[in-house]
């Protein structure tokens, strides 16, 4: 009993990863601070015009600038909590 609650425990973590969060509540934690217009190389949350030549580039590769850094944007878009599918949701969110 003790080794299937243990298993159940490490397993637990990798289980909730996965679970996406709502897009609106992390972009007005972490993402807004950047893609409302303070910063001004950041495509703002419906901008069409301006996510077109990124979405472009394919949603693997857009989540992968995320996780990573890339030009302005900090590595994991400083949401440490956020799972791929997470920023994968959020991008879409943002770019309608």
């Amino acid at each position: 009993m003790t080794k299937w609650l243990l298993a159940a425990g490490v397993l637990m973590p990798l289980y909730s990863a996965q679970a996406t969060q709502d897009p609106e509540a992390v972009y007005n934690r972490v993402c807004g601070a950047c893609h409302s217009g303070q910063l001004p190389t950041a495509p703002q949350k419906g901008d069409k015009e301006a996510w077109a030549p990124r979405l472009a580039q394919g949603m693997e590769t857009l989540v992968q600038h995320v996780t990573q850094g890339f030009k302005a944007m900090p590595p994991r878009g400083l949401c440490m909590d956020c799972s791929a599918e997470d920023y994968q949701s959020i991008i879409q969110w943002m770019s309608e």
